[in-house]
């Protein structure tokens, strides 16, 4: 038996990427809260990672400690920033917020299907959703889960195409850097294509998911046609547009 009192190991995780194009902290919070009342139960407790490398706030200062408190009084778990010019990281290092490179993992836009709310005409608020994969693997085999995916766990297939031939239950989540095959319900989230493959898909026999997403691009449950609800189906992206249609 070991007598190490720990392991570090590497692991990947799903967050919310907030890329914030400019920062005054009425507007900033009052669009964020539109945003997250979009999937309240997606956003909840969600781990952030706050992209600033699109920042310019026309010499205006940044509170970022206040930015902070803005995010966790909605809900949301700032962990980091990333992108931070030379001018910002003196200010993110007083957070006490850990802050990446901008190149530290890849990341894409996030489109709703969802109709935009009014007060989003001028935008400084992108919602994106990404997971932290450090290297792109050309080789796709499949990784098969015989089992059910259950509430609270996640199935990545690095490097793979992922096969589930049993249910996704609701609150459980897969993750594949290829497509996503569910040969039973989909009720939790599944997404493919996680490096950023814009050509994987997602088959299922029973698309009732929490939400689906392909290359950072998702859609939420409240976002499904009903007539697509709990039937066979498939979801591929199409001109940076998530397309949900029957098999």
């Amino acid at each position: 038996m070991s007598n190490a009192d720990f392991q570090l190991k590497g692991s990947t995780i799903t967050v919310v990427v907030l890329d914030i194009y400019r920062y005054l902290p009425d507007s900033f919070s009052t669009q964020l809260e539109q945003k997250i009342l979009q999937a309240p139960q997606f956003f909840a407790n969600s781990p952030v990672l706050i992209n600033v490398g699109k920042l310019v706030n026309d010499g205006l200062p940044v509170d970022f400690r206040l930015l902070i408190k803005q995010c966790s009084a909605l809900g949301l778990q700032p962990v980091g920033f990333k992108g931070a010019s030379d001018e910002l990281a003196s200010a993110i290092a007083d957070t006490g917020l850990a802050s990446l490179p901008d190149s530290s993992a890849s990341v894409r836009a996030v489109s709703f299907d969802a109709p935009e709310p009014a007060i989003q005409a001028d935008p400084e608020v992108q919602v994106e959703i990404k997971t932290v994969v450090q290297e792109k693997v050309v080789q796709r085999p499949s990784k098969v889960i015989t089992r059910p995916v259950r509430s609270g766990q996640q199935v990545y297939a690095e490097g793979a195409d992922l096969i589930v031939l049993s249910q996704v239950s609701e609150g459980a989540e897969v993750l594949a850097d290829g497509n996503i095959h569910v040969y039973g319900a989909l009720r939790g989230r599944a997404l493919a294509g996680v490096y950023g493959d814009t050509e994987a898909r997602i088959f299922c026999q029973q698309m009732d998911a929490e939400l689906v997403s392909v290359a950072g691009n998702f859609l939420l449950s409240e976002s499904l046609d009903e007539s697509i609800r709990k039937q066979s189906a498939q979801v591929y992206l199409q001109d940076d547009t998530l397309k949900v249609i029957p098999l």
